[in-house]
């Protein structure tokens, strides 16, 4: 799904011109171009997330860098970098060891997927497998799980994105 798609495959070719530590595509480009195939429709695009992992500079600065970097090979794009040894300090939880952990502590099974290009071949980082992204079903992730005290944080994310709108088969878990 994703090789046959010549835009998905140019914004991978973009981020891999980048030589960027561990970087990767993720969250609701990957989601939304499963759904949007599974139901043969197209939404628009809020974002391409990016993410990387480099414990040398967590500088949001160096993340806007590499926004403008992805915006001059690639223009009017939507770019949206994120260094994943910088995103513990916007949440709770421990400092990151990776771009998987970062992956690993998304909200929702369906967007905690992630597509890269390496050496012509795309790679898929997905911790709670593939399975709930094909088959609509979105449900937390395990530190998002009823009882944690991130769970909150999923249900508003739930309730705010109105998946169930555009995708109205979903079986969405509470």
């Amino acid at each position: 799904m994703i090789e046959q798609d010549t835009y998905i495959v140019s914004i991978l070719e973009t981020v891999e011109k980048l030589k960027v530590n561990d970087a990767w595509v993720c969250a609701g480009l990957i989601r939304n171009k499963v759904w949007d195939s599974l139901y043969n429709t197209i939404t628009s695009i809020n974002d391409i997330d990016v993410i990387y992992f480099d414990t040398a500079d967590i500088s949001w600065e160096m993340e806007k860098q590499l926004e403008a970097e992805l915006k001059a090979l690639f223009p009017n794009q939507p770019w949206s970098v994120k260094n994943q040894a910088r995103m513990h300090l916007k949440s709770s939880f421990d400092p990151f060891t990776s771009t998987y952990a970062g992956v690993a502590h998304f909200p929702e099974t369906p967007t905690a997927i992630a597509v890269r290009l390496c050496n012509n071949d795309i790679e898929i980082m997905a911790p709670y497998g593939i399975e709930d992204l094909f088959e609509m079903k979105v449900k937390p992730t395990p530190f998002y799980q009823k009882n944690s005290e991130f769970h909150s944080i999923y249900v508003e994310r739930i309730k705010d994105k109105e998946w169930d709108k555009i995708w109205r088969n979903l079986s969405i878990e509470f």
